[in-house]
């Protein structure tokens, strides 16, 4: 493995293109190290049949450089529907490679590290909802899709925070109500909240890297770096989000920076995403707020190799439960945005 792994001739020339669409992220020296492990991954993609989803959150060796698709959740669970591939190597979080098992059940999902998990998907189990339906009989359950399988099988419809408002809008409809519960995320409940007049029933639950942010270092931003654009994600708190010129999900954060072209920007939401945005947009200077999500962290190239070489770790779902998790899916699916 120590000779396959080598920055060789054979690898700079299998690399070389890679690294300048990252060069302006990853400096030069840092490049050794990292291609013969991307060299290596992107041969066995091909010997396997498999293809990586690359959540917007990670690092941009792994996001630009061996992720075959790449985006936000909504996007990823596209993909895995679609994706005609015989193996899935999942490079986000657990509760999106078992999305992905869901919507691809003959296929093989597998996740570098199982210990990524997700604050939002550990704060609700699939009892908490059985009781909140007991407690709010009749009303319509919107599940974040950054939950387990167990807490989707509970759900009438999931959503993303690209599509939410328009899943909001949509159940409310079908059911002839004006209030749904949505969880398990407080924050964007509540900024969805606000944008479409329905009323929510939230959970206690938050996202421990969006929770952090404040409103008080938006005004720092603003005072430090006068005339710049600040993007925030829906998972921040209400009080951050009123304070952004712009507030989506990954997805439309980009979407905004590539049309809009800002001459310096902040992304009020993960750090690896910044980094990953630049290399696409070299014209605009992003001011990077470093919160790190642990777990997105514990996806690197060196467990992405390891997970195709053993065909490690398989992600799993008791049938039944894939089964009536489904259903919400593809009613998430199946609305437009």
């Amino acid at each position: 493995m120590g000779v396959e792994l080598a920055y060789t001739d054979a690898v700079a020339r299998a690399t070389d293109g890679l690294y300048a669409k990252v060069a302006g992220v990853i400096p030069a020296v840092e490049w050794p190290v990292h291609a013969p492990l991307i060299a290596a991954i992107n041969r066995l993609k091909r010997e396997k049949n498999a293809v990586i989803l690359a959540h917007n959150y990670m690092t941009p060796e792994i996001f630009h450089c061996v992720g075959d698709f790449a985006g936000d959740s909504l996007a990823l669970a596209r993909e895995a529907a679609r994706t005609d591939a015989r193996v899935i190597v999942q490079a986000g979080v657990h509760f999106m490679a078992e999305t992905s098992k869901i919507l691809s059940p003959e296929k093989t999902v597998l996740i570098p590290d199982m210990r990524a998990g997700c604050s939002l998907a550990s704060s609700i189990t699939g009892a908490d909802v059985r009781l909140l339906k007991q407690k709010y009989p009749g009303l319509p359950v919107v599940t974040y899709v950054n939950t387990s399988a167990e807490v989707k099988a509970e759900s009438d419809i999931c959503c993303t925070s690209g599509n939410a408002v328009k899943v909001v809008e949509e159940i409310a409809r079908q059911f002839g109500t004006d209030t749904v519960i949505m969880i398990p995320d407080k924050y964007l409940a509540r900024n969805v909240a606000a944008q479409t007049g329905v009323k929510v029933i939230t959970w206690e639950g938050a996202c421990e890297v969006h929770e952090r942010f404040t409103a008080q270092q938006i005004r720092d931003y603003r005072a430090a770096h006068p005339g710049i654009v600040v993007l925030a994600h829906p998972e921040c708190p209400p009080e951050v989000v009123a304070e952004a010129d712009f507030a989506g999900s990954t997805a439309a954060m980009i979407g905004y920076v590539g049309s809009h072209k800002p001459e310096r920007v902040v992304m009020i939401t993960e750090c690896s995403m910044s980094d990953n945005v630049a290399a696409d947009n070299p014209g605009t200077a992003f001011i990077r707020p470093c919160n790190l999500c642990p777990h997105m962290k514990r996806i690197t190239l060196e467990g992405i190799l390891h997970s195709l070489q053993t065909m490690t770790q398989e992600v799993t779902i008791d049938p039944v439960i894939a089964a009536r998790a489904k259903a919400p899916i593809d009613r998430m699916l199946a609305v437009k945005v």
